[in-house]
């Protein structure tokens, strides 16, 4: 029985089933949602609900929903326990970049991030594979399921933005993931998709990391000040890599009652997971690719301070430097 059998057979007889996306969902994840809807829909599931929590803050990915007509529902506006099934996609451990409680056990996870098992019942994780709509582009062939004009283009999308359009670490299987997709997309809506523009709110937070950055060898951190858009960091981070000689980046900020991190690498050398994990490990949940991770770490009693958020991040700014470039065996 192949992956995507033993993935129906979890569904059958199956009335209803929530997908949840991990915080603040990206086009791997919400095109990875898609697809699995399409396969429960295919399956006879009647209720299918994608449920995602934080906020969708990137212009292209608010684009991406918009234009893709990509019917969403809040996780704390949904009781996912009211359904047959629970499952996650580009994720897999419960309260970890999720809203989704630590409680919750979910029936399906599909995902392409490294991590402990959640217990689900029908689990597939590939960290050898660079996106989760990989994995599903695969499901869609071996069930014959067709992909719509919509779902293809969401797809192809999100293999472009996962791995191709950086070249990060993108395997053999994306490309032909890609191809596979590529005659049934839209390709009028992907180019409408890259012209989205910049927020003002995103297009500040750039500015301040590039006045901020702080350089040692190849390696950059930047902060982009107080900001209320969450994918502003990666966008710095993104753009900071740009800048000649540098290969890794951290880019932090406060959002919320959280500082959060970013991170970026084209060295090789450098595992950025595990710099990430080795730098703040204990202070807060960090984690994610070789290529490409994040965290979060709490400001707890500072949270409440009225005072200016430039002078808290001087505070702990420096202290965030020094561990980033430690974990990098970077000397002053």
């Amino acid at each position: 029985m192949s992956r995507a059998d033993e993935l129906v057979s979890v569904l059958e007889a199956t009335e209803s089933l929530a997908i949840v996306c991990h915080d603040n969902p990206d086009p791997d994840c919400l095109a990875s949602a898609l697809a699995l809807e399409a396969v429960a829909l295919d399956h006879d599931v009647d209720d299918v609900t994608i449920a995602y929590g934080g906020e969708i803050s990137h212009q292209q990915n608010r684009a991406f929903v918009n234009m893709l007509d990509i019917n969403l529902r809040t996780l704390s506006g949904t009781d996912i326990d009211e359904y047959d099934r629970i499952s996650f996609v580009d994720h897999s451990r419960p309260g970890a970049n999720t809203e989704a409680p630590a409680s919750v056990t979910p029936d399906i996870v599909v995902d392409h991030h490294p991590g402990a098992s959640s217990g689900a019942a029908f689990e597939d994780v590939r960290t050898e594979y660079g996106a989760t709509a990989t994995i599903f582009v695969e499901y869609l062939r071996d069930l014959g399921v067709e992909p719509t004009t919509r779902l293809a283009s969401a797809l192809l999308f999100a293999l472009h933005r996962e791995r191709l359009d950086f070249v990060r670490d993108p395997t053999r299987r994306e490309y032909e993931a890609a191809l596979s997709v590529y005659p049934d997309a839209d390709l009028e809506i992907l180019e409408q998709l890259y012209g989205s523009a910049f927020t003002p709110g995103t297009l500040d937070a750039i500015g301040r990391a590039i006045a901020s950055r702080e350089r040692r060898g190849s390696a950059l951190v930047a902060s982009v000040g107080k900001t209320s858009e969450t994918d502003a960091l990666p966008q710095a981070a993104d753009y900071l890599l740009n800048l000649e000689g540098v290969d890794t980046v951290l880019a932090y900020g406060i959002i919320g009652d959280s500082i959060r991190l970013s991170g970026r690498s084209i060295d090789p050398r450098v595992n950025m997971g595990k710099t990430l994990e080795s730098a703040f490990d204990g202070l807060g949940p960090v984690g994610g690719h070789h290529d490409m991770a994040g965290g979060r770490i709490e400001l707890g009693l500072f949270a409440d301070d009225d005072g200016d958020a430039e002078e808290l991040l001087a505070f702990v700014g420096s202290r965030l430097s020094h561990r980033f470039f430690d974990a990098l065996n970077l000397d002053d």
